[in-house]
């Protein structure tokens, strides 16, 4: 049985359909990417997910169980199992780097004690190479360090699902490598189920156990690194010589 599972999931918005019945399924302790071109609603995938976007028909099961339309309320449980690192990193401007690591914990019902919270940041700062920067401001942070200090308080939940949404955008070529080679060892440490949404192929080749392509509301294609490599589907090819259309109208909509 799939950890995860998109069964005939459509969402729309407006006349604008971004899917029009996703059939997906992520396996307990691999490390899956999902590509395609922008636009195509691969964000809104993840958000489906977590809960903070409605399914607007079809299922998405978690562990054997429904999970769309729950109540926020019924959703907590997922939520302490699922953790994301989104696009913009999202860290909070008035908060040190302690505090937005910790801003997870804190939220739990009943939240750790603020020995074990300032032990869990530690752990979470170190794991993704930035022990000792509790103190420091996200002003004072590099675009990398923004993202690991994000991952860091994903982390700290201690997760067995770590959702990637764009992790290596508008990063310089040591940060991307630098947070891709973090990935997979964040996967193989922690063992935790790992889905990394990306438009870059050279990120997904080395990281991934198994590549996904989305285009136009459904997937096209699923197989290992090499077999993407070797594929005669022409969408996927087109999208791997960097030939993919943009659908400019859903980009704007999903922003």
């Amino acid at each position: 049985m799939p950890l995860i599972e998109f069964r005939g999931v459509k969402k729309a918005f407006g006349k604008k359909v971004v899917y029009r019945g996703l059939n997906l399924e992520v396996h307990e302790g691999e490390l899956l990417t999902i590509i395609g071109g922008s636009g195509q609603g691969k964000s809104v995938m993840l958000k489906m997910l977590i809960g903070l976007l409605s399914v607007d028909d079809g299922a998405i099961f978690f562990d054997g169980r429904q999970i769309s339309g729950l109540s926020e309320a019924a959703y907590a449980p997922v939520r302490r199992r699922v953790a994301m690192l989104f696009q913009a990193s999202a860290l909070f401007d008035s908060m040190n780097a302690k505090d937005n690591v910790a801003y997870g914990l804190r939220t739990q019902q009943p939240p750790p004690s603020e020995e074990e919270i300032a032990e869990r940041v530690k752990e979470s700062l170190t794991y993704v190479g930035l022990p000792g920067t509790e103190e420091t401001w996200p002003a004072d942070l590099s675009a990398g360090m923004k993202k690991r200090v994000a991952l860091a308080r994903a982390l700290a939940i201690r997760p067995e699902v770590l959702l990637y949404d764009e992790p290596t955008t508008g990063l310089d070529p040591i940060n991307v490598t630098r947070i891709a080679d973090l990935i997979v060892y964040l996967k193989e440490t922690l063992q935790v189920t790992s889905v990394v949404v990306t438009h870059d192929m050279d990120t997904a080749i080395p990281i991934s156990d198994r590549i996904a392509m989305i285009h136009q509301g459904d997937v096209i294609f699923s197989g290992t690194p090499d077999e993407i490599l070797t594929t005669d589907e022409p969408r996927v090819r087109d999208f791997i010589e960097g030939n993919a259309p943009v659908d400019e109208d859903t980009e704007t909509l999903l922003r």
